[in-house]
């Protein structure tokens, strides 16, 4: 049985992801008009299947083989192979050392001081700011999102943060522009110059971390290096699994925690339920310690409900090993599989009204009734995001400590539109206006 899709183009599809405003849209547009199984173009790989229905997805969470071409824009910044796409017998056991630490609660509660710090000098900024006008969130958020990561992934051994952000967005502005053909001031030249010397500037800081590691001046094995070099890894690995790590988390926390806060801009009562949640959890105190996050579980509803409407990362993608069958459609081996989280997170056969922003679907009631892979906010299988656990710390962290604080106002006049920029972000920030709980909203 021929699965259903677009007819061939000409361009490879280029032209109808474009027209759609991004392939993330596209998924939405395709699944909508042919089901829940599709075959598109997808640019980069020739032909994929997208599949939308959870149960149909369960037949595709064993594979371990991410489409080599898909992920070939990481490769420049890998010494050791590009980690997005190892064989699988090389990816578990490197896996299995990731998930012994970004897991575990010792290295959550380890950094967990650090990172109150980090969210609550953004707060005092905030603060200090409150009635000048509106605050872009994901520009500040990023920002922080970007600052906790490199703590962690460098075990706070980094002597110039404020210089290893700056290498850090440096890299990104080239590699990820590339990508996306977003305008960047300067010659090409100038460019690849300047991401060179910042990825010179980020392997020569983890090498030095690295080093004291080897020394046995640092024995502490809950920090990310500490676990790599415990298990034997290669400098060159552990180098890449740094930046890897700080590219996964730099914009995907940052731009979960903003979304989450549009969303309860737009629907004040649940923010009121937030604020009151923490009022009960926290008392006086202005920001949790590690053991409040099991305890506020409303919050921890809403930012799954967020990411439900706005994944941080809104696809990803697979390629089968062995020929399977979805939906009475057989699919061969060599086959690119491509998840829509997007299109998985609003197919209403799972998700009633699925437009709306419901928190309470996330219920553990709720919860049970649907499928396991309805919700996938962080990918499925043994190439999952090895990191969630510590991005939900983190987000639930910051969320706690600013909406302890603060009101979250849309900003009048200004529309918020997803795009497309490796995680799905808004095109023109979103703009906020921020004022303390105990003060009159801003007009």
């Amino acid at each position: 049985m021929r699965i259903p899709g677009p007819e061939p183009r000409p361009d490879g599809g280029v032209g109808a992801v474009a027209a759609a405003g991004g392939l993330h849209t596209y998924q939405l547009r395709l699944h909508e008009e042919y089901g829940p199984v599709v075959q598109f173009q997808l640019p980069g790989a020739d032909t994929a299947v997208s599949v939308a229905d959870p149960v149909l997805l369960e037949a595709t969470a064993h594979i371990d083989k991410r489409p080599e071409r898909l992920f070939a824009f990481l490769a420049p910044l890998c010494e050791a192979g590009n980690l997005q796409v190892l064989p699988a017998d090389e990816h578990a056991p490197w896996r299995r050392v990731l998930l012994s630490v970004l897991a575990g609660r010792p290295s959550h509660e380890r950094h967990f001081a650090q990172f109150t710090a980090l969210a609550t000098d953004l707060a005092d900024r905030w603060g200090e700011q409150a009635g000048s006008g509106p605050v872009a969130l994901q520009k500040d958020l990023t920002a922080l999102s970007l600052r906790m990561i490199g703590a962690y992934a460098l075990g706070g051994d980094a002597t110039d943060p404020e210089r290893v952000v700056a290498a850090f967005e440096e890299v990104l502005t080239e590699y990820l522009g590339r990508l996306y053909q977003v305008p960047v001031p300067g010659t090409q030249e100038a460019r690849e110059e300047r991401a060179a010397q910042a990825l010179a500037y980020l392997r020569a800081t983890a090498d030095r971390v690295i080093a004291a590691h080897h020394s046995g001046s640092r024995t502490d094995r809950s920090d990310l290096i500490g676990a790599l070099v415990e298990a034997g890894e290669r400098p060159a690995r552990i180098r890449d699994t740094v930046l890897m790590t700080m590219l996964a988390a730099h914009h995907t926390t940052g731009v979960a925690v903003s979304w989450t806060l549009h969303l309860l801009g737009l629907h004040p009562e649940a923010a009121g339920r937030v604020a009151d949640e923490l009022d009960g959890v926290l008392g006086d105190r202005t920001v949790p310690d590690y053991a409040d996050l099991r305890r506020l579980t409303y919050l921890d509803m809403v930012v799954k409900e967020s990411m439900r409407l706005f994944p941080p990362g809104p696809y990803g993608a697979r390629e089968t090993t062995e020929p399977l069958v979805l939906g009475g459609h057989e699919i061969p081996a060599g086959t690119t599989i491509f998840y829509p989280f997007w299109a998985v997170h609003m197919n209403p056969d799972y998700w009633p009204a699925p437009q709306e922003f419901v928190p309470e679907r996330f219920t553990p009631q709720q919860v049970a009734g649907r499928p396991r892979l309805a919700y996938v906010p962080f990918g499925i299988g043994p190439r999952s995001c090895e990191g969630a656990a510590l991005a939900m710390v983190e987000t639930e962290l910051v969320l706690a400590v600013l909406l302890k604080r603060f009101r979250f106002r849309p900003a009048p006049g200004h529309e918020v539109t997803p795009v497309e920029r490796f995680v799905l972000w808004a095109g023109d920030d979103i703009r906020m206006l921020v004022s303390p709980r105990g003060a009159r909203p801003q007009a």
